[in-house]
């Protein structure tokens, strides 16, 4: 019964932070780790621990890309105002990427369509 409701009150934490725009992070990540080292033979501080690094080290990950998301739009759009969250969205929107990924999501979007071969 402790168990179940152990998990409960990770799942309500869990998805309560979810809804913030950056992935990772040491509470997330360490929560889930905690769990998974409970289950897996009573290491749960050693669990937490490792989720605890991966968070923070996919927030790090996160964060580094957004910043190069920033200087590449402040590359395309001179004396653009705003702090690099907002230059890294406005970088996604422009390109049709996602954040977490450099690359767009259609690699035809906002490219001119192929020419035909001429019919001879």
């Amino acid at each position: 019964m402790r168990k179940i409701a152990l998990l409960g009150a990770v799942a309500a934490i869990t998805c309560a932070t979810a809804a913030h725009a950056e992935p990772g992070g040491c509470l997330k990540y360490g929560a889930v780790g905690a769990v998974g080292g409970h289950v897996a033979n009573h290491h749960t501080v050693l669990g937490a621990a490792a989720g605890c690094v991966t968070g923070m080290y996919k927030r790090h990950e996160y964060r580094k890309e957004a910043k190069a998301k920033a200087a590449l739009y402040d590359q395309e759009h001179p004396g653009a105002k705003g702090n690099y969250e907002a230059k890294a969205t406005a970088y996604d929107v422009e390109h049709s990427t996602t954040p977490g990924k450099m690359t767009a999501d259609n690699p035809a979007a906002g490219t001119a369509p192929a020419a035909a071969p001429a019919a001879q």
